[in-house]
């Protein structure tokens, strides 16, 4: 059975591919994720349409979060000043290596600096989780508990955000994200997770007796029932 490719190396369609190639970048995409975090491949796409705005070499291709902010920073000036719409989240996914942000970010710039639509876009989920990609997985792949906040919550993402109650909050809705999954694989074989229906399940219901009765049975025990 073939899966949809890993989170940090699902591609990018086809056109934007040669969009990334006909640029003549410092280096070629590999890891979309990984790649674009930093912000230098991103400034160097608008270099070659705004060579004005953008000087590379005020732009450090690191990994560390301070260097990935102060890259970001530039651009998000420039993106206010040519009123150019991408949006927070989708940039903040990608700093955060978010699975599916950088490959919607990409897809955004294509577009916006190309005035072209894309006809086979990639859909992520909503809020940049690996949840598409779990269902793909059989059940017994799929991640523990431990694994999907590791998976779904970067440590650059906790030290971005100082709020400890606000990082608990992601963490919270992460597990709460699990047991509904971990619920609906139950649901789905109930076989293998040793699922037993409970007495009440179990219970003869008056209402399914009364349901396969003929009209003239109801009527002689409502008869029955009044005397």
């Amino acid at each position: 059975m073939a899966y949809s490719p890993s989170p940090k190396k699902a591609g990018l369609p086809r056109e934007v591919l040669k969009w990334l190639q006909s640029l003549d970048l410092s280096f070629s995409t590999k890891n979309v994720r990984r790649d674009f975090s930093n912000g230098c491949l991103v400034a160097e796409i608008f270099s070659w349409y705004f060579p004005k705005d953008f000087h590379m070499h005020s732009y450090e291709n690191g990994a560390s979060l301070p260097t990935k902010q102060s890259n970001w920073s530039q651009i998000e000036k420039f993106l206010v000043k040519q009123n150019i719409g991408l949006s927070k989240e989708v940039i903040d996914g990608t700093i955060h290596c978010k699975p599916g942000a950088a490959e919607l970010l990409v897809q955004d710039i294509y577009s916006i600096l190309t005035n072209r639509r894309i006809q086979s876009i990639q859909r992520v989920e909503q809020g940049f989780t690996d949840k598409a990609y779990q269902e793909q997985l059989p059940m017994v792949a799929r991640s523990t508990a431990s694994v999907a906040i590791k998976n779904n919550l970067c440590l650059s993402e906790v030290i971005a955000e100082p709020n400890i109650m606000a990082n608990q909050r992601k963490v919270q809705a992460i597990i709460h994200r699990h047991i509904e999954q971990r619920k609906e694989e139950r649901n789905q074989d109930p076989n293998r997770f040793n699922v037993r229906p409970t007495l009440g399940e179990q219970a003869v219901r008056i209402a399914s007796l009364l349901a396969h009765q003929s009209e003239p049975e109801l009527q002689i025990n409502s008869s029955v029932a009044a005397c």
